[in-house]
């Protein structure tokens, strides 16, 4: 057994470092997506930017990229299109007279929820007539709850959002990888530099004029929940090790530099939630054959991981400013 320190000290997480398996739920239910046409209705120049993406382009490309067609056939599978490994999280499917069907790349609905249950509520002002000028703050807040609970992931809740991001940016999927010759996640993934380059679709702030960059208190929140959420997923998944093996190496390690990472955030900060991420993690044994263990730490890391995200408005987190991705590195 390989064995890592983190070095954090006052946390004393010690490592052990193994394989990870299986892989997360699909993205969104396909009997409730609707399209991205159907978003373009009202977000149309959210819609245009998307198109810009390997996001969208991913639904034309990917099947016929050769590394792609490598693994289905390593994994023994048919297609891309038609494979659950990689629909959950290169496309979004749509249910269309009984069948399930990639009908996109990753699009609005795969980050922001299947929209069936909740569209018709996330525009509803007050009333028919009512205008987003109209809307009351109670009303406003009530609309927003209403729609969380029916499956929107809102910009509001900055973890929520992180989480569709790196259920897939980590691959939790050992066979993928040691079998079927995948990469163990987007090793450079980090929520800044991922968020804020050709992706970012900040119109709704500005009513469409332009597309808006956020602030720097904003920047500051998305970088730690970030980290929290990069350490959740990479447990989330180290928890899956079955055997030995280059994933859980590489995915093990990935959820020690999270730690490192946000534990050297939580030395500029004094976060009461940030601490508590990090003392569930340190009772972490990433082991083979530690499953329960470990999904109940992941889940306090993600309980953790929200109330930040909740209580935090960043403009008490100047002091990890250095620490920010620079604008020139965006992706």
């Amino acid at each position: 057994m390989n064995l890592v320190k983190t070095g954090l000290s006052g946390v004393g997480i010690t490592l052990l470092v193994f394989s990870l398996a299986s892989g997360q739920p699909p993205q969104c239910d396909p009997s409730k997506v609707n399209t991205a046409e159907t978003c373009a209705k009202c977000h149309s120049n959210e819609v245009q930017t998307w198109k810009q993406t390997p996001h969208f382009q991913t639904f034309e490309q990917l099947s016929r990229n050769p590394e792609a067609k490598q693994i289905c056939s390593n994994l023994g599978l048919r297609s891309v299109k038609r494979s659950d490994v990689c629909i959950d999280c290169h496309f979004t499917t749509k249910e269309i007279d009984g069948r399930v069907k990639a009908i996109a790349g990753v699009s609005c609905e795969s980050c922001h929820g299947a929209s069936v249950d909740w569209i018709s509520i996330h525009n509803d002002y007050g009333g028919p007539m009512a205008t987003k000028e109209d809307e009351t703050p109670e009303h406003r807040a009530a609309r927003l709850d209403e729609c969380t609970s029916l499956g929107m992931r809102n910009t509001r809740d900055l973890y929520l959002i992180a989480s569709s991001c790196y259920q897939c940016h980590t691959v939790p999927n050992e066979r993928l990888v040691n079998v079927g010759g995948h990469n163990a996640g987007s090793e450079d993934f980090e929520l800044v530099r991922w968020s804020q380059g050709m992706v970012r679709h900040n119109f709704l702030r500005t009513e469409g004029e332009y597309n808006a960059e956020s602030d720097s208190s904003r920047l500051r929140v998305m970088y730690v929940v970030g980290l929290i959420a990069d350490l959740e997923f990479s447990t989330r998944a180290t928890a899956n090790a079955t055997e030995k093996s280059n994933y859980g190496l590489k995915v093990a390690n990935r959820a020690a530099k999270a730690a490192v990472k946000l534990y050297e955030v939580q030395q500029r900060i004094d976060n009461s939630f940030v601490q508590s991420a990090l003392e569930s993690f340190a009772g972490a044994e990433l082991r083979v054959n530690n499953r329960a263990s470990l999904l109940v730490i992941a889940d306090q890391i993600q309980v953790a991981g929200r109330r930040f995200a909740m209580s935090s408005d960043g403009s008490e987190l100047a002091a990890m400013d250095e620490l920010l991705p620079d604008p020139s590195t965006y992706k």
